[in-house]
Protein backbone atom coordinates (compact mmCIF):
# COMPACT_ATOMS: atom_id res chain seq x y z
CA UNK A 1 0.00 0.00 0.00
CA UNK A 2 1.64 3.44 -0.96
CA UNK A 3 0.08 6.36 0.62
CA UNK A 4 1.55 9.66 0.32
CA UNK A 5 0.64 11.48 3.60
CA UNK A 6 1.85 11.49 6.66
CA UNK A 7 0.60 8.53 8.60
CA UNK A 8 -1.03 8.74 11.05
CA UNK A 9 -2.37 11.90 11.65
CA UNK A 10 -5.84 12.79 12.45
CA UNK A 11 -6.84 13.88 9.14
CA UNK A 12 -9.41 13.14 6.69
CA UNK A 13 -7.01 10.91 4.24
CA UNK A 14 -5.08 9.08 6.84
CA UNK A 15 -8.12 8.12 8.68
CA UNK A 16 -9.14 6.78 5.72
CA UNK A 17 -6.39 5.35 5.09
CA UNK A 18 -6.25 3.60 8.57
CA UNK A 19 -9.64 2.16 8.61
CA UNK A 20 -8.88 0.47 5.25
CA UNK A 21 -6.00 -1.03 6.49
CA UNK A 22 -7.88 -2.08 9.86
CA UNK A 23 -10.40 -3.70 7.44
CA UNK A 24 -8.07 -5.68 4.90
CA UNK A 25 -6.48 -7.27 8.37
CA UNK A 26 -9.67 -7.90 9.57
CA UNK A 27 -9.96 -10.32 6.36
CA UNK A 28 -7.32 -12.38 6.79
CA UNK A 29 -4.58 -9.96 4.78
CA UNK A 30 -1.17 -8.58 4.78
CA UNK A 31 -0.28 -5.25 4.80
CA UNK A 32 3.06 -3.48 4.04
CA UNK A 33 2.80 0.44 4.01
CA UNK A 34 4.87 2.76 2.21
CA UNK A 35 4.41 6.23 3.52
CA UNK A 36 5.99 9.95 4.29
CA UNK A 37 8.69 10.13 7.42
CA UNK A 38 6.09 11.91 9.72
CA UNK A 39 3.31 11.20 11.42
CA UNK A 40 2.37 8.66 14.73
CA UNK A 41 3.27 5.48 14.42
CA UNK A 42 0.28 2.59 13.94
CA UNK A 43 0.50 -1.00 15.78
CA UNK A 44 -1.97 -3.20 14.06
CA UNK A 45 -1.60 -6.88 13.40
CA UNK A 46 -1.07 -7.77 9.79
CA UNK A 47 0.90 -4.21 9.23
CA UNK A 48 4.44 -3.43 8.76
CA UNK A 49 5.09 0.22 7.67
CA UNK A 50 7.84 1.59 6.42
CA UNK A 51 8.95 5.55 6.09
CA UNK A 52 10.70 6.67 2.89
CA UNK A 53 13.54 9.01 3.64
CA UNK A 54 12.93 12.70 4.93
CA UNK A 55 13.35 15.38 2.29
CA UNK A 56 15.90 18.64 3.14
CA UNK A 57 14.44 21.16 5.02
CA UNK A 58 10.59 19.42 4.87
CA UNK A 59 9.77 19.08 8.29
CA UNK A 60 5.85 18.19 7.53
CA UNK A 61 2.98 18.25 4.55
CA UNK A 62 -0.26 20.69 4.88
CA UNK A 63 -3.27 19.21 3.53
CA UNK A 64 -4.03 19.10 -0.03
CA UNK A 65 -1.00 19.92 -2.97
CA UNK A 66 2.20 21.33 -2.03
CA UNK A 67 5.52 22.05 -3.96
CA UNK A 68 6.93 19.96 -0.74
CA UNK A 69 5.48 17.00 -1.79
CA UNK A 70 7.42 16.87 -5.29
CA UNK A 71 11.03 15.76 -3.42
CA UNK A 72 8.95 13.54 -0.79
CA UNK A 73 7.11 11.58 -3.66
CA UNK A 74 10.30 11.07 -5.49
CA UNK A 75 11.72 9.59 -2.37
CA UNK A 76 8.87 7.84 -1.85
CA UNK A 77 9.01 6.41 -5.01
CA UNK A 78 12.19 5.04 -4.52
CA UNK A 79 11.02 3.17 -1.28
CA UNK A 80 8.17 1.55 -3.24
CA UNK A 81 11.02 -0.04 -5.75
CA UNK A 82 12.92 -1.17 -2.68
CA UNK A 83 9.82 -3.40 -1.16
CA UNK A 84 9.15 -4.44 -4.88
CA UNK A 85 12.33 -5.48 -5.61
CA UNK A 86 12.81 -7.28 -2.49
CA UNK A 87 9.15 -8.97 -1.41
CA UNK A 88 7.01 -10.70 -3.62
CA UNK A 89 3.58 -9.17 -3.70
CA UNK A 90 0.54 -9.93 -5.01
CA UNK A 91 -1.17 -6.45 -5.53
CA UNK A 92 -0.18 -2.67 -5.33
CA UNK A 93 -3.12 -0.79 -3.50
CA UNK A 94 -2.34 3.13 -3.67
CA UNK A 95 -4.32 6.29 -2.58
CA UNK A 96 -4.64 9.93 -4.18
CA UNK A 97 -1.63 10.66 -6.12
CA UNK A 98 0.56 7.98 -5.41
CA UNK A 99 -1.89 5.75 -7.76
CA UNK A 100 0.68 7.36 -10.34
CA UNK A 101 3.64 5.63 -8.57
CA UNK A 102 1.38 2.34 -8.21
CA UNK A 103 0.49 2.31 -11.36
CA UNK A 104 4.05 1.86 -12.84
CA UNK A 105 5.38 -0.50 -10.22
CA UNK A 106 2.21 -2.59 -10.78
CA UNK A 107 2.52 -2.73 -14.79
CA UNK A 108 6.28 -3.62 -14.10
CA UNK A 109 5.49 -6.75 -11.64
CA UNK A 110 2.86 -7.53 -13.67
CA UNK A 111 0.22 -7.58 -10.72
CA UNK A 112 -2.77 -5.88 -10.23
CA UNK A 113 -3.54 -2.33 -9.40
CA UNK A 114 -6.39 -1.02 -6.50
CA UNK A 115 -6.49 2.39 -6.86
CA UNK A 116 -7.98 4.34 -3.87
CA UNK A 117 -9.20 8.02 -5.15
CA UNK A 118 -10.19 10.12 -1.93
CA UNK A 119 -10.81 13.39 -3.88
CA UNK A 120 -10.24 14.32 -7.87
CA UNK A 121 -6.59 15.61 -8.06
CA UNK A 122 -7.72 18.67 -10.57
CA UNK A 123 -10.47 19.86 -8.16
CA UNK A 124 -7.92 19.98 -5.38
CA UNK A 125 -6.22 23.06 -6.96
CA UNK A 126 -9.28 24.93 -6.79
CA UNK A 127 -10.45 23.22 -3.40
CA UNK A 128 -7.05 24.48 -1.85
CA UNK A 129 -6.09 27.62 -4.32
CA UNK A 130 -2.85 25.76 -4.80
CA UNK A 131 -3.09 26.71 -8.76
CA UNK A 132 -5.29 28.31 -11.57
CA UNK A 133 -2.51 27.55 -14.49
CA UNK A 134 -4.19 25.56 -16.95
CA UNK A 135 -1.59 23.84 -17.69
CA UNK A 136 -0.76 22.29 -14.16
CA UNK A 137 -4.74 21.35 -14.55
CA UNK A 138 -4.45 19.61 -17.67
CA UNK A 139 -1.32 17.87 -16.09
CA UNK A 140 -3.48 16.67 -12.47
CA UNK A 141 -6.08 15.80 -15.32
CA UNK A 142 -3.62 13.43 -17.38
CA UNK A 143 -2.25 11.82 -14.05
CA UNK A 144 -6.44 11.11 -12.79
CA UNK A 145 -6.73 9.42 -16.16
CA UNK A 146 -3.63 7.31 -16.13
CA UNK A 147 -4.59 5.89 -12.58
CA UNK A 148 -7.97 5.43 -13.08
CA UNK A 149 -7.88 3.63 -16.27
CA UNK A 150 -4.69 1.67 -15.37
CA UNK A 151 -6.27 0.33 -12.58
CA UNK A 152 -8.55 -3.19 -12.19
CA UNK A 153 -10.52 -1.61 -9.18
CA UNK A 154 -10.95 2.14 -8.05
CA UNK A 155 -12.31 2.46 -4.59
CA UNK A 156 -14.03 5.58 -4.71
CA UNK A 157 -15.98 7.63 -1.06
CA UNK A 158 -18.68 9.30 -2.41
CA UNK A 159 -21.33 9.32 -5.47
CA UNK A 160 -19.38 12.40 -6.79
CA UNK A 161 -16.18 10.60 -7.49
CA UNK A 162 -17.91 7.45 -8.84
CA UNK A 163 -19.58 10.15 -11.66
CA UNK A 164 -16.01 11.38 -12.11
CA UNK A 165 -14.45 8.07 -13.24
CA UNK A 166 -17.54 7.27 -15.39
CA UNK A 167 -16.66 10.55 -17.17
CA UNK A 168 -12.87 9.51 -17.59
CA UNK A 169 -13.16 5.69 -18.69
CA UNK A 170 -17.46 4.10 -18.50
CA UNK A 171 -16.12 0.63 -18.14
CA UNK A 172 -13.52 1.35 -14.75
CA UNK A 173 -14.59 -1.25 -12.07
CA UNK A 174 -15.45 1.37 -8.84
CA UNK A 175 -16.52 0.02 -5.63
CA UNK A 176 -18.17 2.96 -3.39
CA UNK A 177 -16.68 2.59 0.13
CA UNK A 178 -17.87 5.54 2.46
CA UNK A 179 -15.56 6.67 4.80
CA UNK A 180 -17.79 5.39 7.56
CA UNK A 181 -16.61 2.35 10.05
CA UNK A 182 -18.05 2.81 12.61
CA UNK A 183 -16.29 0.95 16.23
CA UNK A 184 -16.82 1.07 19.69
CA UNK A 185 -14.06 3.41 19.96
CA UNK A 186 -17.31 6.09 18.44
CA UNK A 187 -19.11 5.68 22.44
CA UNK A 188 -18.16 7.79 25.48
CA UNK A 189 -19.49 8.39 28.74
CA UNK A 190 -21.34 10.74 29.92
CA UNK A 191 -18.52 11.49 32.61
CA UNK A 192 -16.13 12.19 29.54
CA UNK A 193 -18.58 15.10 28.09
CA UNK A 194 -19.04 16.15 31.44
CA UNK A 195 -14.67 16.62 31.86
CA UNK A 196 -15.51 18.44 27.98
CA UNK A 197 -17.82 20.65 28.79
CA UNK A 198 -15.78 21.43 32.68
CA UNK A 199 -12.26 21.92 31.19
CA UNK A 200 -13.57 24.97 29.09
CA UNK A 201 -16.06 26.55 32.14
CA UNK A 202 -19.29 25.89 29.91
CA UNK A 203 -22.56 24.80 32.37
CA UNK A 204 -24.40 21.63 31.75
CA UNK A 205 -27.04 24.27 30.41
CA UNK A 206 -25.04 26.07 28.09
CA UNK A 207 -26.04 25.82 24.67
CA UNK A 208 -22.72 24.36 22.31
CA UNK A 209 -22.24 24.16 19.13
CA UNK A 210 -19.47 22.18 18.02
CA UNK A 211 -17.50 22.49 14.63
CA UNK A 212 -15.02 19.46 13.98
CA UNK A 213 -12.10 19.47 11.13
CA UNK A 214 -9.74 20.74 9.58
CA UNK A 215 -9.41 24.80 9.36
CA UNK A 216 -8.68 24.66 5.63
CA UNK A 217 -10.63 27.43 3.21
CA UNK A 218 -13.57 25.00 1.64
CA UNK A 219 -14.47 24.13 4.97
CA UNK A 220 -16.24 27.25 5.33
CA UNK A 221 -15.49 28.52 8.99
CA UNK A 222 -15.98 32.03 7.16
CA UNK A 223 -19.53 31.61 7.09
CA UNK A 224 -19.76 30.09 10.55
CA UNK A 225 -18.53 32.64 12.19
CA UNK A 226 -20.94 35.40 10.75
CA UNK A 227 -23.44 32.86 11.31
CA UNK A 228 -22.67 32.53 15.35
CA UNK A 229 -22.39 36.03 14.91
CA UNK A 230 -26.59 35.98 13.97
CA UNK A 231 -26.91 33.28 16.66
CA UNK A 232 -25.27 35.22 19.83
CA UNK A 233 -27.62 37.90 19.07
CA UNK A 234 -30.67 35.56 19.32
CA UNK A 235 -28.87 33.62 22.43
CA UNK A 236 -26.17 35.16 23.94
CA UNK A 237 -25.16 32.10 25.56
CA UNK A 238 -24.62 29.76 22.85
CA UNK A 239 -20.85 29.17 22.56
CA UNK A 240 -18.91 27.97 19.56
CA UNK A 241 -16.25 25.38 20.26
CA UNK A 242 -13.92 24.16 16.97
CA UNK A 243 -11.57 21.35 17.41
CA UNK A 244 -8.89 21.58 14.94
CA UNK A 245 -6.89 23.59 13.16
CA UNK A 246 -2.89 24.17 12.90
CA UNK A 247 -1.66 26.67 15.36
CA UNK A 248 -1.63 29.42 12.50
CA UNK A 249 -4.75 28.31 11.28
CA UNK A 250 -6.16 28.46 14.98
CA UNK A 251 -4.67 32.44 15.27
CA UNK A 252 -6.32 33.30 11.62
CA UNK A 253 -9.53 31.99 12.78
CA UNK A 254 -9.52 33.84 16.22
CA UNK A 255 -9.17 37.01 14.20
CA UNK A 256 -11.89 36.17 12.17
CA UNK A 257 -14.12 35.32 15.13
CA UNK A 258 -13.04 38.96 17.21
CA UNK A 259 -14.02 40.53 13.55
CA UNK A 260 -17.22 38.93 13.62
CA UNK A 261 -17.74 40.42 17.06
CA UNK A 262 -17.77 36.59 18.72
CA UNK A 263 -14.63 36.21 20.33
CA UNK A 264 -16.25 35.73 23.66
CA UNK A 265 -17.93 33.00 22.74
CA UNK A 266 -15.98 30.87 20.64
CA UNK A 267 -13.43 28.76 21.90
CA UNK A 268 -10.42 26.82 19.90
CA UNK A 269 -9.85 23.67 21.20
CA UNK A 270 -7.03 22.80 18.66
CA UNK A 271 -6.41 19.80 17.20
CA UNK A 272 -7.33 17.05 19.43
CA UNK A 273 -6.74 13.34 19.73
CA UNK A 274 -9.13 10.99 17.90
CA UNK A 275 -9.93 9.45 20.73
CA UNK A 276 -11.31 12.69 22.60
CA UNK A 277 -13.65 13.57 19.93
CA UNK A 278 -16.96 11.03 21.10
CA UNK A 279 -16.34 13.11 24.17
CA UNK A 280 -16.61 16.07 22.33
CA UNK A 281 -19.33 15.01 20.37
CA UNK A 282 -21.39 14.08 23.22
CA UNK A 283 -20.79 17.40 25.06
CA UNK A 284 -22.51 19.30 22.52
CA UNK A 285 -26.15 20.45 21.43
CA UNK A 286 -25.20 20.93 17.97
CA UNK A 287 -22.88 19.97 15.15
CA UNK A 288 -22.27 21.94 12.66
CA UNK A 289 -20.59 21.50 8.66
CA UNK A 290 -20.68 24.61 6.95
CA UNK A 291 -18.13 23.70 4.27
CA UNK A 292 -18.63 25.91 1.36
CA UNK A 293 -17.11 23.74 -1.92
CA UNK A 294 -15.99 21.06 -2.99
CA UNK A 295 -17.67 17.67 -3.38
CA UNK A 296 -16.09 15.09 -1.21
CA UNK A 297 -18.96 14.05 1.92
CA UNK A 298 -16.47 15.21 4.56
CA UNK A 299 -15.29 12.23 6.90
CA UNK A 300 -16.51 13.93 10.46
CA UNK A 301 -20.04 13.67 9.09
CA UNK A 302 -20.54 9.90 9.38
CA UNK A 303 -19.45 10.50 13.05
CA UNK A 304 -21.56 12.82 13.38
CA UNK A 305 -24.39 10.52 12.31
CA UNK A 306 -23.36 7.88 14.71
CA UNK A 307 -23.59 10.73 17.79
CA UNK A 308 -27.24 11.05 17.24
CA UNK A 309 -27.21 14.68 17.34
CA UNK A 310 -28.57 17.45 15.49
CA UNK A 311 -26.80 18.46 12.52
CA UNK A 312 -26.77 21.78 10.39
CA UNK A 313 -24.97 21.46 7.05
CA UNK A 314 -25.16 23.35 4.16
CA UNK A 315 -27.38 22.36 1.29
CA UNK A 316 -24.47 21.39 -0.93
CA UNK A 317 -23.06 18.43 -2.97
CA UNK A 318 -20.70 18.09 -0.35
CA UNK A 319 -23.01 16.76 2.57
CA UNK A 320 -26.04 15.66 0.31
CA UNK A 321 -24.69 12.43 -0.71
CA UNK A 322 -25.13 11.81 2.26
CA UNK A 323 -27.71 13.86 4.38
CA UNK A 324 -30.84 14.66 3.74
CA UNK A 325 -33.48 16.23 5.16
CA UNK A 326 -34.50 13.59 7.46
CA UNK A 327 -31.10 13.32 9.07
CA UNK A 328 -29.99 17.17 9.47
CA UNK A 329 -30.86 20.47 9.39
CA UNK A 330 -30.13 21.62 6.07
CA UNK A 331 -29.40 25.53 5.08
CA UNK A 332 -28.72 27.71 1.97
CA UNK A 333 -24.91 28.81 2.17
CA UNK A 334 -25.49 32.68 3.44
CA UNK A 335 -24.63 33.55 7.33
CA UNK A 336 -28.00 33.99 7.91
CA UNK A 337 -29.74 30.95 6.51
CA UNK A 338 -27.07 28.92 8.21
CA UNK A 339 -27.30 30.81 11.69
CA UNK A 340 -31.51 29.81 11.07
CA UNK A 341 -30.60 26.13 11.25
CA UNK A 342 -28.59 26.20 14.50
CA UNK A 343 -30.84 28.67 15.77
CA UNK A 344 -33.93 25.18 14.84
CA UNK A 345 -31.43 23.00 16.48
CA UNK A 346 -31.27 24.97 19.80
CA UNK A 347 -34.84 26.48 19.71
CA UNK A 348 -37.01 23.48 19.11
CA UNK A 349 -35.50 20.10 20.76
CA UNK A 350 -38.06 17.90 19.67
CA UNK A 351 -37.06 18.08 16.24
CA UNK A 352 -33.59 18.46 17.05
CA UNK A 353 -34.16 15.01 19.12
CA UNK A 354 -35.84 13.46 16.07
CA UNK A 355 -33.47 14.28 13.66
CA UNK A 356 -30.50 13.31 15.71
CA UNK A 357 -32.37 9.70 16.26
CA UNK A 358 -33.14 9.55 12.72
CA UNK A 359 -29.04 10.08 12.14
CA UNK A 360 -27.97 7.82 14.21
CA UNK A 361 -30.09 4.99 12.74
CA UNK A 362 -29.10 5.61 9.28
CA UNK A 363 -25.54 5.02 10.53
CA UNK A 364 -26.56 1.79 12.40
CA UNK A 365 -27.65 0.73 9.09
CA UNK A 366 -26.10 1.71 6.24
CA UNK A 367 -22.62 3.16 7.71
CA UNK A 368 -22.22 0.06 10.44
CA UNK A 369 -18.58 -1.61 10.11
CA UNK A 370 -20.19 -4.63 8.85
CA UNK A 371 -21.57 -3.10 5.50
CA UNK A 372 -18.26 -1.39 4.90
CA UNK A 373 -16.01 -4.81 5.58
CA UNK A 374 -18.39 -6.27 3.15
CA UNK A 375 -17.77 -3.50 0.68
CA UNK A 376 -13.84 -3.76 1.22
CA UNK A 377 -14.23 -8.19 0.88
CA UNK A 378 -16.05 -6.77 -2.62
CA UNK A 379 -12.90 -4.74 -3.51
CA UNK A 380 -10.29 -7.75 -2.63
CA UNK A 381 -13.09 -9.97 -4.52
CA UNK A 382 -12.35 -7.65 -7.56
CA UNK A 383 -9.27 -7.36 -7.56
CA UNK A 384 -7.94 -10.88 -6.54
CA UNK A 385 -11.10 -13.03 -7.23
CA UNK A 386 -9.33 -16.27 -5.97
CA UNK A 387 -8.01 -14.60 -2.91
CA UNK A 388 -10.74 -12.31 -1.76
CA UNK A 389 -10.37 -13.21 2.07
CA UNK A 390 -6.89 -14.86 2.73
CA UNK A 391 -6.06 -17.35 4.88
CA UNK A 392 -3.21 -16.81 6.66
CA UNK A 393 -0.74 -20.14 6.24
CA UNK A 394 2.86 -21.05 7.79
CA UNK A 395 4.55 -21.68 4.17
CA UNK A 396 3.10 -18.90 2.28
CA UNK A 397 2.48 -14.90 3.46
CA UNK A 398 -0.81 -13.91 3.20
CA UNK A 399 -2.11 -11.70 0.30
CA UNK A 400 -0.13 -8.69 0.82
CA UNK A 401 -1.80 -5.49 -0.75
Amino acid sequence: MIAPEPFFEPRGTPFSEFHRIRALTDLGHQVDLVTYPFGADVSMPGLRVFRCPRAPFVRRVGIGPSLAKLPLDVLLTLSVLRRALTTRYDAVHSHEEGGLIGVVVAALWRVPHLYDMHSSLPQQLTNFAFSRSRVIHRVFLAIERVMIRRSRVVIVICQSLEETVRGIDQDARTILIENAPGSSDDQATDEEAVAVRRRFGLSSSTPVVLYTGTFEAYQGLDLLFEAMAHVHRSIPEATLVLAGGKPGQVDKARRQARAAGIEDVAIFAGERPSTEMPGYLLACDVLVSPRSRGTNTPLKIYQYLRSGKPIVATRLLTHTQVLSDDTAILTGTSPREFADGILAALQDPNRAAAIGTRARELAETKYSYEAYLERTREACAALLPTTATAQPSPERESLRS
